[in-house]
């Protein structure tokens, strides 16, 4: 597979199975002997695993869209820089549906072969969204400087 068409499967994992919150898109573009690392989720480990995780994710933000900032690929890795946004209609990490919309963004390292998205490295701000919703404290402001 080309650098070209291994972005090709990235984005269609994107723009027609996140986006859509299509599983079966999904099932498409990574391999059953996928390989997952996230050190926010650290229990989700595999293809059943992140499939279970977009499940929960789609049914607690139905509107979520992500953007795509960028797509840079060399050799089998195509990295993403992205912007999600929704609204918590659902529960999500154990917080109750709050109706807040939430926008925080990451970034993930894909590996492929085959065709398929078969590793892949998660980064995102977590811990903004998670303040978005109000389940953990804004940062204070700095005081202000004396003269």
């Amino acid at each position: 597979m080309s650098v070209e068409d291994n972005k090709a499967v990235v984005r269609r994992s994107i723009e027609e199975g996140e986006n859509r919150a299509d599983l079966g898109v999904l099932e498409d573009c990574y391999a059953t002997d996928y390989v997952h690392h996230d050190p926010d989720n650290p229990a989700v480990r595999d293809w059943p695993g992140l499939k279970q995780a977009f499940h929960g994710y789609f049914g607690a933000f139905p509107d979520s869209q992500v953007v795509i900032d960028d797509l840079i690929a060399e050799g089998d890795k195509v990295v993403k820089r992205w912007t999600s946004r929704g609204t918590h209609q659902g529960e999500f990490a154990g917080i109750p549906a709050t109706g807040k919309q939430v926008t925080y963004t990451g970034t993930v390292t894909y590996r492929l072969a085959g065709g398929k998205i078969v590793e892949a490295w998660w980064n995102y701000d977590l811990f903004g969204m998670l303040q978005q919703l109000g389940a953990m404290p804004a940062p204070a402001e700095p005081a202000a400087a004396t003269a």
